[in-house]
């Protein structure tokens, strides 16, 4: 019987098979989330870059937030990554959950991304 994290790694493989099935190109839009912060990086895997990231680390957003483990904190971070990925040119996104459901905190980093006008 496989553990919790097993079963995670599993999910996040999965997952990742299928964003670079459907992605035809498109960077990804990677999400991490630990028990205190959030974390999202817009990945170009074809050049092997990072092109932008944001986190509730930022000193943008470190000071506005009381703590980076709300869903509040991650629509700020969504609309940070968004607007980091815009100025450097990236509109079309593939998203990358990870080995997360998608609701709470990743999907209301999701819905703020997609509000500031990125595509996926």
């Amino acid at each position: 019987m496989a553990n919790d994290y097993e079963r995670f790694e599993r999910r996040q493989r999965r997952v990742r098979f299928t964003v670079r099935k459907v992605g035809q190109g498109r960077p990804r839009l990677s999400v991490f989330r630990s028990g205190k912060n959030i974390y999202a990086q817009v990945i170009d895997d074809a050049n092997g870059v990072t092109v932008a990231a944001a986190s509730t680390l930022d000193k943008d957003l470190r000071g506005s937030l009381k703590t980076g483990a709300t869903k509040e904190a991650a629509a700020k971070v969504g609309a940070l990554i968004a607007a980091r990925a815009k100025e450097k040119g990236v509109t079309e996104v593939v998203f990358d959950r990870g080995g997360y459901l998608f609701h709470g905190r990743v999907k209301a980093l999701a819905d703020s991304a997609r509000e500031a006008g990125l595509k996926f």
